[in-house]
């Protein structure tokens, strides 16, 4: 993942100047969340790898436009989710099917049993099963607070709400997944 971002900045310096140092730290901080916050809003690997390069990207290039508003983290965020949405509303990620790369997962060292092993990736299958079920803004105010453990004000600045607003949608998110989780045993 970060061989290829890293070739694309070079690439660009090479045409632009030098990066600047800021970049580079922002990469390096941000880079892992951001790519395992858009896997589980995706689910898949491929297609979150990819996006993660696009948003890094994205804001490289129009790191100049960032006014300072929000935090870093904010508005690298608020880049993730519209590139997200964006591609679950193309045609490409409605059409096209995406083989699971458990494998990959199970081939790493690991001191863990095969069935803890086994019994935690059926786990995680559940989770994003039942995530995949709701409403995708449902999913996406779970991952965000959930996963990501942003406040509620930060949630409510990426998606131009209230922050009472989040707390209630968070609520009734909470329930649906509680309910769906349930019925998927």
């Amino acid at each position: 993942m970060y061989l290829s971002v890293a070739i694309a900045i070079q690439s660009r310096q090479a045409k632009k100047g030098p990066l600047p140092d800021d970049f580079s730290a922002i990469y390096e901080e941000h880079s892992r969340p951001i790519y395992y916050f858009i896997l589980r809003y995706l689910s898949d690997a491929t297609q979150a790898e990819d996006a993660t390069h696009d948003v890094f990207i994205k804001a490289y290039k129009n790191l100049s436009r960032f006014r300072g508003d929000s935090s870093i983290r904010t508005w690298l965020y608020r880049i993730a989710v519209n590139h997200c949405k964006n591609l679950r509303q193309s045609w490409h990620a409605r059409k096209v099917q995406y083989e699971s790369e458990i494998e990959d997962h199970l081939l790493g060292d690991t001191v863990d049993t095969p069935f803890k092993i086994l019994e935690t990736t059926e786990l995680g299958e559940r989770i994003q099963a039942t995530l995949d079920e709701l409403p995708r803004d449902y999913a996406m105010l779970l991952l965000m607070v959930a996963d990501q453990k942003m406040s509620y004000e930060k949630v409510a600045q990426l998606t131009a709400q209230s922050p009472d607003a989040v707390r209630g949608k968070l609520y009734r998110a909470r329930k649906a997944f509680t309910k769906a989780f349930k019925r998927s045993k």
